[in-house]
């Protein structure tokens, strides 16, 4: 039985990506850490250094109870965990990252779209530093809709981001809704209007169980 670590930092992503993981990883056990301080603290600023130390603890703790990889569920603290890849013996994985690569792959205008205005710079650096400068990118803030998951509305939250997502189309090809916890808001559809929909949950899980299965071969 493979074991995979989930580090979140909102109640918001822990059943549904365990879940997720369940069902694409055949008889994989899930070991969550959740820490729910650290976007506030990354939305306050000054406190990036004390939660990369958390973040690289917890990744660390994971490894030591022998989980396959490590799986971030947060795009806000991506960059740790990439730093966590490279200093750690076992995978560490951005969720976005396999949604980003499929977005390079689908256009060159892409509009990204996020709750917390601590995902977007993270988001659009790794778009960035991965497409180049051919890409054009939106940004769009969805003002209001993660106050209003973390207060239990989730169908007002999902409202707001289906909006957000019309105001986008025809101004992109492809539409990013940047947090694992937004991806919900349009569940079963992947185009709207001939504008394609990417969200990172099942992606960033499909990567990660395709990339420990080549390494078991």
């Amino acid at each position: 039985m493979k074991k995979i670590g989930l580090i979140h930092t909102t109640p918001a992503t822990v059943a549904s990506l365990t879940d997720l993981v369940k069902e694409l990883i055949e008889g994989a056990e899930v070991v969550n850490i959740l820490d729910d301080s650290i976007l506030p603290d990354m939305k306050a600023g000054g406190h990036e250094e004390a939660v990369r130390n958390r973040w690289l603890s917890y990744a660390r703790i994971l490894e030591e109870r022998g989980v396959a990889a490590v799986l971030s569920a947060c795009s806000t603290v991506g960059a740790i965990a990439e730093e966590a890849d490279r200093i750690l013996q076992i995978p560490v994985y951005r969720i976005d990252e396999a949604m980003i690569d499929e977005a390079i792959r689908t256009g060159t205008k892409i509009s990204v779209l996020a709750t917390l205005s601590s995902t977007l710079t993270p988001t659009v650096d790794l778009l960035k530093r991965k497409g180049g400068e051919k890409l054009e990118i939106r940004v769009h803030l969805v003002e209001g809709a993660y106050d209003l998951l973390m207060a239990g509305n989730r169908k007002e939250h999902d409202r707001l981001i289906r909006e957000a997502v019309g105001q986008e189309v025809g101004l992109s090809q492809v539409i990013l809704l940047a947090q694992a916890s937004m991806a919900g808001a349009l569940e079963g559809a992947d185009a709207f209007d001939n504008v394609r929909i990417l969200t990172s949950p099942r992606l960033g899980i499909e990567k990660l169980k395709n990339d420990l299965a080549c390494a078991e071969t």
